[in-house]
């Protein structure tokens, strides 16, 4: 099976440089053309599947990749953006110290009080992968945002941590992974 993971496309809040966790900002035009552009890059390619976050802005990406109808992606809140908690939409210059140093080393620094933990993204991105895994598929697209794709990367790569921080996913980079028998192996990158 191949997962092809992606970031959805820019929304005003990635553009004004906001922390962007569970607000449900929809695509602007650069976002909308981002998702055609990645499309346009993967060529004819069919999914048997197309799975997204809940958040508009996955969805509406998840369908133009896709290549599907917006009520032909499987929604799943398991791979929903980061709960940056009383951070959201604040601006990534006046986070603060500790959410600075969270969201820059996670491995060293903890999750400050009212976000999300890396324990918790780890544990659901696992148990939403697992679920993928045990299905037929051929190919399967997953949408998500720029926070939990860190886990989920970090599951397809059997990192002992269990997240890959950086580089950080570009809105639109298409990430592909083999899964053969619950063994990983990263095949390719399309970036726009």
């Amino acid at each position: 099976m191949k997962i092809w993971i992606t970031r959805h496309g820019q929304t005003d809040l990635n553009r004004q440089k906001l922390m962007q966790g569970l607000t449900d900002a929809k695509l602007n035009e650069t976002g909308i053309a981002q998702a055609r552009e990645a499309r346009a890059q993967i060529g004819e390619i069919k999914f048997d599947a197309v799975f997204a976050s809940p958040l508009d802005r996955a969805i509406e990406t998840a369908s133009i990749i896709g290549g599907v109808d917006r009520d032909e992606v499987h929604v799943d809140a398991r791979i929903i953006e980061t709960d940056f908690g009383r951070y959201e939409q604040c601006k990534y210059t006046k986070m603060g110290p500790a959410m600075t140093l969270y969201w820059a080393c996670p491995e060293l620094f903890p999750a400050p009080k009212t976000v999300e933990t890396i324990e918790s993204m780890v544990a659901r991105s696992r148990s939403f992968l697992q679920e993928i895994e045990a299905c037929d598929y051929e190919n399967v697209l997953i949408v998500c945002h720029g926070g939990i794709i860190r886990a989920l990367c970090g599951y397809l790569e059997d990192r002992k941590n269990h997240i890959k921080w950086r580089p950080k996913a570009h809105n639109c980079e298409i990430r592909v992974y083999e899964s053969v028998n619950g063994t990983h192996r990263f095949i390719e990158k399309y970036r726009r």
